[in-house]
């Protein structure tokens, strides 16, 4: 089975969207150089945000992520971002009226669930966990491996927290990767076992 790692772009102080679910400025660094991170041409980082994003994206076999999150993208329009295979949606409502059972979306009840179904999809591929309330629940259930944050150089003061609602205190271990770049700094923390 492949990590389960949590991830995304944050605020300085913890946020990952303001309080009308727009994140601002936290996405400047995804086009603030002039090396290509995927095949859009929309995503353009520095050559040391390339070296470090691109190889942990190729390994990413699935996404799991929270009904807003879902319903915010419009469903990523039925494809799966950035190459990933598959996206697990936690939700307690009935999938999309409309919506084909055979895309590579699943619809499930419970972060429990979205886990076990999300590594039976990935196999050996590292399991995503979008950050807020789903992987904050995620994190709080024991089952997150590795915290990877994306931190850009902005203060929201608040709305949307990277760790959604979380009620208990959880260590991680020093940060193994620390990389400066351009308008972001890339971080990655083992969970604490």
């Amino acid at each position: 089975m492949g990590k389960v790692v949590m991830y995304g772009s944050v605020s300085v102080d913890g946020f990952i969207a303001d309080e009308n679910d727009q994140p601002g400025p936290l996405f400047d660094w995804l086009s603030s150089g002039d090396v290509p991170l995927d095949e859009s041409g929309h995503l353009t980082v520095s050559q040391t945000s390339y070296d470090y994003i691109r190889p942990y994206w190729d390994q990413i076999g699935v996404t799991i992520a929270g009904r807003h999150v879902f319903d915010l993208t419009d469903g990523w329009d039925g494809v799966p971002p950035s190459g990933i295979d598959h996206v697990v949606v936690v939700t307690h409502r009935p999938m999309p009226e409309g919506w084909s059972p055979e895309s590579p979306f699943h619809f499930v009840d419970g972060v429990e669930a979205a886990v076990a179904k999300a590594q039976e999809l990935a196999g050996d591929r590292i399991v995503e966990v979008a950050a807020g309330d789903v992987g904050g629940q995620v994190l709080a259930a024991g089952l997150i491996d590795e915290v990877r944050m994306d931190v850009a150089p902005v203060v929201f003061g608040s709305g949307k927290r990277y760790f959604g609602s979380i009620q208990a205190q959880h260590l991680l271990e020093n940060p193994d990767t620390v990389i400066q770049s351009n308008r972001v700094l890339h971080l990655r923390y083992q969970v604490r076992r």
